[in-house]
């Protein structure tokens, strides 16, 4: 009897939480500005970043999700959308350099996914990892605070199975917090040792929860940092 509940239980919970990677989820389309702006910014940024200037396109290897601190979707996407960083803002100091900030995905709470940027062009969001790595972010995080919601949960691990099928040499999914866990990483390429922040999002709790509903067996950041 014990173990026909224990069955039972086992089958009720696969059911709640089991994910179909191939149900497909709409991706809006809510471009930023990628102008020929954008383009000699982020070219100018390889090459004072990483010693190359090439095409901004990339070869996807990694997905980093973000939560974006800003609680509304159109705030964001606001904050993206100029090519060039604001000079008075708060974080240059932070953020040195003209090019502004993006990210290829932004999921907002109630789990809609808005596409901003081609997936195979460099955006900035990730120090060391931009030219190998996918961002997403999640509205959220406000006050550094974990409120991600199940359906952001649900976005992001549709997209990660999305992203893994069709960039099939995509082999790492990490939160933004793991980023400098790849210093010693050939896939690092950040020229000046000086050049990192500390991050805390989206924390572990959420990432956990992506890379066991996508299911899609991709690795995590190394154990520790260099």
């Amino acid at each position: 009897m014990n173990k026909f509940i224990g069955i039972v239980l086992l089958s009720i919970t696969h059911s709640c939480f089991s994910f179909d990677c191939e149900k497909k989820m709409l991706i809006q389309q809510r471009p930023i500005i990628f102008n020929q702006e954008r383009i000699h910014l982020t070219q100018e940024y390889q090459q004072q970043h990483y010693g190359i200037k090439k095409s901004v396109k990339i070869e996807p290897r990694m997905i980093v999700l973000h939560w974006t601190c800003i609680p509304s979707l159109e705030n964001t996407l606001r904050v993206f959308n100029s090519p060039t960083f604001p000079t008075n803002s708060p974080r240059t100091k932070e953020l040195p350099g003209l090019l502004n900030v993006s990210s290829h995905y932004v999921v907002d709470r109630d789990g809609a996914i808005y596409q901003l940027m081609p997936d195979d062009w460099m955006a900035r969001h990730v120090i060391g990892l931009n030219h190998y790595a996918i961002g997403i972010e999640n509205i959220g995080g406000k006050d550094s605070i974990d409120d991600l919601t199940p359906a952001q949960v649900r976005a992001n691990a549709f997209l990660t199975c999305y992203l893994k099928k069709k960039y099939p040499n995509i082999n790492y999914l990490i939160g933004h917090n793991d980023y400098l866990k790849f210093k010693n990483s050939p896939l690092w390429l950040e020229k000046d040792p000086a050049y990192q922040t500390d991050k805390t999002d989206p924390g572990p709790t959420f990432v956990d929860k992506v890379h066991r509903l996508s299911d899609t067996n991709l690795a995590r950041a190394p154990v520790s940092e260099p």
